[in-house]
């Protein structure tokens, strides 16, 4: 049998006892409700009850005690290494990932550990079953790239939990509002919004579209970049030329809101673009609509990808130094299992962004 949502009764049941499970809402060494509450409860039969206890006490979350009942194992700290480390990033199939994992592989497998590799598609709650997934296996760390990371994190309890577990974790590319006391490897993203929005102020430009991501820390950060060196230049901040998306519509809000930014007539004589990717194809809306890069209209992207050097007009942008930032983050992340203390760590922690001039910018007359 299977409910309104075509998933088998005792998966469901499984589902619901983990989550109460990893939430504390059941806690370690409490009585899991009877065989026959549960079938009440849950509206099913004995044997599915059963199915869903088995499956719970073979992933060690609860214990059978013939004559007293089903008790909550919580977690149980690891005592002997697995050489596994658990790696979760927002996205596989992007210009960051490889080279990403790369770094962070490249430092691992000196050390002998394995990688267990999971994305979440930038959404919290595919983060939440990664996590309540790592937590039923033997791993000695783990690294994340965190989802959504300007939103505030939901899902706490299972950060709280690997804490309990003593198994280290470190953020890296992002991080939530409520764990920036956790180890972590970041950008320094307010430095190159600025860089980049200066650059265009310099070369004579006034007019500058801001694009940014709003529910990510990059985005906000290289939003702040963007803000300042407006600040400094005396040039007014007008709400009416920054374009804000997030996760589900980055697709086409960039597009959409420059198309009718165009259409509106509001004077712009550059767009700073929250990444390369944005830039490259609104070059070729520009194109398409008789707006000439750079000759009319300067633009900048970040990340410095393979895109900002295969576009038909070469983009100035932020080098992105994604092999960098994974063996960063593999070396903090060994440096805390090794117990290695804050004041003794040698690893760098902000980096600094470098500025790629290209050939997408050019000097306005004054």
């Amino acid at each position: 049998m299977a409910d309104a949502k075509g998933r088998a009764k005792y998966y469901t049941l499984m589902e619901d006892l983990k989550k109460n499970i990893l939430s504390g809402v059941i806690k370690p060494g409490e009585r899991i409700p009877s065989e026959n509450e549960l079938s009440a409860n849950y509206a099913v039969s004995r044997h599915t009850v059963r199915k869903a206890l088995s499956i719970l006490e073979n992933e060690g979350f609860v214990v059978a005690e013939h004559g007293r009942g089903t008790f909550c194992m919580g977690r149980i700290k690891q005592n002997t290494k697995s050489n596994n480390i658990a790696v979760i990033t927002t996205y596989i199939s992007d210009y960051i990932f490889p080279r990403l994992i790369q770094g962070i592989d490249s430092v691992l497998t000196k050390e002998g550990y394995s990688i267990i590799l999971k994305n979440t598609g930038n959404l919290q709650k595919m983060e939440a079953k990664s996590l309540e997934d790592i937590l039923t296996k033997n791993v000695d760390g783990l690294i994340i790239e965190p989802s959504r990371s300007e939103v505030y994190c939901k899902h706490y309890n299972l950060y709280r939990m690997l804490d309990d577990l003593e198994i280290p974790y470190v953020f890296v590319q992002g991080i939530y509002p409520q764990f920036m006391n956790k180890p972590h490897i970041l950008m320094d993203d307010v430095e190159g919004g600025y860089l980049l929005a200066k650059h265009l102020i310099e070369l004579g430009h006034k007019d500058i579209i801001g694009i940014f991501k709003v529910d990510d820390y990059q985005g906000k950060a290289r939003h702040k970049g963007y803000v300042k060196a407006l600040q400094e230049a005396l040039i007014p901040y007008d709400p009416d030329k920054v374009i804000w998306f997030q996760t589900e519509d980055r697709e086409n809000k960039p597009l959409v809101g420059m198309k009718q930014i165009v259409q509106s007539g509001i004077k712009f004589d550059s767009i700073q673009c929250y990444n390369d990717q944005i830039a490259y194809k609104l070059m070729q809306y520009l194109n398409k609509s008789g707006i000439r890069v750079p000759e009319d209209v300067s633009i900048t992207g970040y990340d410095n990808s393979i895109l900002a050097e295969t576009a038909s007009v070469k983009l100035t942008t932020i080098a992105h130094p994604k092999e960098r930032f994974g063996e960063l983050a593999a070396k903090l992340l060994l440096e805390k299992i090794a117990g290695v203390s804050e004041e003794d760590s040698k690893v760098e922690r902000l980096l600094k962004p470098e500025l790629i001039i290209r050939d997408s910018c050019m000097k306005r007359e004054s």
